[in-house]
Order: structure tokens, then sequence, then C-alpha cells
């Protein structure tokens, strides 16, 4: 009966990583909210940000996170593909703006889901939303339907590799 209960029960370890890593997310955010590290302000967030993260680790398996070197790696590669990706579209904004006619093509794509993990279909959904000119408007299974500003295909296979493509290798590799 013990195995059965080692079983079900994720393992400390696992657990007190997931709390670190979740804990020292949610701190630098709070640190990068704020832009000061002053003491009231660094205690606070380290006590909120427990908090949170003692909440989130306990109560759902999408916030239990192993971290391996590689792991690391890709998230990191994806922060950077996310920011480059992030200034591409807001130049495309600007030059919609900016240009003496409207030349764009709105309309609703549907792409192909590659994740399977929870936070890892978080991120993706949420860096399409976050990137100017596209919002995921419904997931449904293993397909999205993205608002997209400009419509360069209708082919799903195609958007997919055009919208999710750049974000798929490194979020695939970090979250599964």
């Amino acid at each position: 009966m013990s195995d059965d209960r080692e079983a079900i029960q994720p393992s400390v370890p696992g657990v007190v990583q997931s709390l670190v890593l979740l804990w020292g997310f949610l701190l630098s955010v709070w640190l990068i909210v704020n832009a000061s590290v002053e003491p009231a302000i660094l205690a606070t967030g380290a006590l909120v940000s427990l908090a949170l993260a003692a909440i989130f680790v306990r109560r759902g398996e999408v916030w239990r996170l192993r971290l391996t070197p590689g792991r690391l790696f890709h998230f990191v590669a994806y922060t950077g593909v996310f920011l480059v990706e992030l200034v591409k579209a807001n130049v495309n904004m600007l030059r919609y703006v900016y240009a003496p006619r409207l030349d764009i093509r709105p309309g609703i794509v549907k792409v192909r889901m590659p994740l399977q993990s929870p936070i890892g279909r978080l991120a993706l959904a949420n860096s399409i939303a976050l990137t100017p000119g596209s919002l995921v408007m419904d997931i449904r299974g293993d397909t999205l339907f993205i608002h997209w500003l400009d419509v360069r295909t209708t082919d799903p296979e195609e958007a997919t590799r055009l919208i999710i493509g750049p974000f798929e290798k490194h979020l695939g590799a970090a979250f599964g």
C-alpha cells in the first residue's frame, strides 16, 4: 500500500524544485514590475511570491516543472525568439499604421496546436496573443483559432508554420 501512495503523491524533491522555480519566476516578475529592490518591496515580493507559488504547486500539476540544463537552454532560446518576433510584429504594425492606405486582410485562421503539456500550450497561446497582429480566439482540442490582422494564407498547415513555427521548437523542448 505504501507503493501506491508513492505513485499517487508527487516526489518531494520534484515539488520543492517546482516551488523554488515558480517562486523565483514570480519574484523576478515582481521586481521587474516594481523596478526597485528596496528592502520593503523585496520582502513583500518574496512573501507574496512564495505564498502564490505554494498555492499553485500544491493545487495543480501544471506548475510542477522539472528543470534540466536542456530545458533551461530552450527556455532562454524561446525568450530570445519571442523578443525577436515581438519586435518584428511591432515593426509590421508601424508599417500598417503609417501606410498611406490600409492594405490588410483580417480574418480567422485555423492552426494546429503541436504542444501537449498545459503549460506549453499556455505559453504558446500567450506568445501568439502578445505579438501584435494576432490573437488566440479559441482552443478546441489540438486546434487554435487565431484572429490574424493580415491573413497571408488560409491553409492550416501553412498558417501553423507562419504563426507557430518560430515558437514550436523551443517551447516543445522546454515544456513538452
